[in-house]
């Protein structure tokens, strides 16, 4: 197991982490995790922190949060007068585009329900009320 002092591979901090290497250097790219330490080889140099970082941007992201919104807690983390209260805000917008999304996703399944309990399953295709929601231009499914 790696102590604190020391320094990793990409391809262990990975495995620690749980997420593929392109990964890491998508969120280096995206400068959501900070460019690492080279070593004299060239091999990038990590430590805890970025262990740290990585599951913090993992879990943000298990909750449904974008990148650009982890970007924004990452920076709010750092800040002790508002960051709290501002992450508790970011949170509740989350919840609340989920509970949207919710609501949608019910409302589709629910007319889906619907043509499906409508359609007999047999005859001409015409006569499929499916295939004619599907069909009209309208949207009146």
């Amino acid at each position: 197991m790696n102590t604190p002092q020391t320094p990793m591979t990409i391809g262990a901090v990975a495995k620690r982490v749980g997420v593929a290497i392109d990964t890491i250097r998508y969120y280096e790219r995206e400068g959501l995790l900070p460019e690492p330490l080279r070593r004299a080889s060239g091999y990038r140099s990590y430590d805890e922190g970025a262990v740290r970082q990585l599951r913090f941007i993992r879990r943000a992201k298990d909750l449904g949060f974008t990148l650009d919104e982890i970007r924004d807690l990452l920076a709010l983390s750092a800040d002790r007068q508002r960051g709290v209260k501002a992450v508790k805000k970011r949170a509740q917008e989350r919840l609340a585009a989920i509970d949207e999304r919710i609501a949608e996703l019910t409302r589709v399944r629910d007319g889906l329900e619907q043509l499906i309990d409508a359609c007999p399953g047999h005859g001409s295709p015409e006569q499929c009320p499916i295939l004619r929601a599907l069909a009209d231009q309208e949207g009146d499914a």
